[in-house]
């Protein structure tokens, strides 16, 4: 019992120093511990009112609700050279934008660009995303509410095509069909599907019209006719709206001068010929490599239909406005007029002043000798015609730009 009495009396002089320290505190330390805790509270408060105030709190909110009068649209693709264009477009014209991109082949320049012209809350958001994972892209249209999606995310170089078929057909065919169930899943009631006059392949009969047979030649264009046969499939029993634009070749950039092309250095071979008429008249190459001379056209050249960027988006936007539920709408957007690439680079070098050296080679796998659209329903059904024609002045404007951005986007 000793032992056991005196266990416990050690036992409560041990508890006794910190009851004591309580009984009789510090008045210095007490005054200091409520200091600490009122500051903290003060700068807790000050963050939340900050955070409320800040653009990317209050972007958030825009974003992921709808409102009344704003169109809210998601534009994949949004930083490439066509996707960059149409999101101008429509934040000037108002609509709510949001880009998602994964910057393969688009440019993070683009996306500033488009920041800096529309800074305010709620207009413009970028999301750094690829299309090809599916549980990010569901993540995007559940904190996102979308009145519409303009579908160009793609890589679309038709050499390329037949170098990498399961890369094409996975980041179009593949990727389109994550976009559209997402679309399905969060209820987005409109489509504007970005498409190729690359699915027709060679028509026996030009111009080529919407119910021109679809042959395509090459993985491109087979990448996309799958695409949009998934999306007609999906359509019978859905309530969307549904607009496919197939269009020809692009040229040009914005008038204005705020945007333009600018392809990755190691994708030149693969790019747009304007792209090389421009690097050639730049001396960034010693000339331009013309593939194909013996095709059965006027002068061995193939002949395209040279749709100008600003056109392009502007059709883009007339779908978009004309699109109806449960209604499928396919168009042809070009200008009706073929020209061969010798004309091509001609007009290139009256808009460069530069005589550009031209080296002929061997036609390029999957190519085509004449392609060339009549854009009569589009302009019937739409009240859609390009506007800018001339060729060379087309090259001029893309050229000011060029000049004014020898690294592209890094220039700025």
């Amino acid at each position: 019992m000793l032992n056991s009495s005196r266990g416990r009396s050690q036992t409560r002089s041990t508890r006794t120093m910190p009851f004591a320290v309580m009984e009789h505190p510090d008045p210095k330390r007490k005054s200091n511990l409520i200091g600490k805790v009122l500051m903290a509270a003060a700068l807790t408060a000050l963050c939340i009112i900050m955070l409320k105030r800040s653009p990317s709190f209050s972007t958030s909110i825009h974003f992921s609700r709808h409102e009344e009068g704003v169109t809210h649209v998601l534009v994949t693709g949004g930083a490439g050279y066509i996707g960059s264009h149409a999101a101008l477009r429509l934040l000037k014209e108002n609509y709510r934008v949001t880009i998602v991109d994964n910057l393969s082949r688009g440019n993070m320049g683009a996306v500033r660009v488009l920041q800096e012209l529309f800074p305010e809350p709620g207009r413009l958001q970028f999301i750094y995303a690829d299309l090809g994972d599916a549980k990010v892209v569901d993540k995007i249209f559940s904190e996102n509410a979308f009145d519409a999606v303009m579908h160009f995310a793609a890589v679309a170089y038709v050499g390329e095509s037949t170098m990498e078929p399961l890369r094409y057909y996975h980041n179009i065919t593949s990727n389109t069909l994550t976009v559209l169930k997402s679309m399905a899943v969060h209820s987005v009631p409109t489509l504007i599907y970005s498409s190729t006059c690359a699915t027709y392949g060679e028509p026996e009969k030009m111009p080529i019209t919407e119910e021109t047979p679809q042959v395509p030649i090459n993985p491109y264009g087979k990448a996309k006719k799958m695409a949009e046969d998934m999306i007609l499939d999906f359509s019978k029993n859905s309530d969307m709206g549904i607009m496919i634009l197939r269009y020809f070749n692009v040229i040009g950039s914005d008038p204005e001068g705020r945007l333009g092309e600018a392809p990755r250095p190691e994708l030149r071979d693969q790019g747009r010929i304007s792209g090389a008429c421009f690097d050639a008249a730049r001396g960034i190459i010693p000339g331009i490599k013309v593939k194909g001379t013996d095709y059965k056209t006027h002068d061995g050249t193939c002949i395209r239909d040279y749709i100008d960027v600003t056109d392009l988006v502007d059709a883009h936007v007339k779908a978009l406005q004309h699109a109806k539920p449960r209604n499928v709408g396919i168009y042809n957007v070009g200008t009706g007029k073929g020209r061969s690439v010798k004309d091509f680079v001609e007009a290139c070098k009256k808009a460069t002043g530069v005589d550009i050296k031209v080296d002929y080679l061997p036609l390029r796998p999957g190519d085509y000798a004449e392609v060339f659209s009549d854009p009569t329903k589009i302009k019937q059904e739409l009240n859609w015609t390009a506007r800018y024609t001339d060729l060379e002045e087309s090259l001029q404007i893309a050229w000011r730009w060029q000049k004014a951005h020898h690294n592209g986007y890094n220039s700025s």
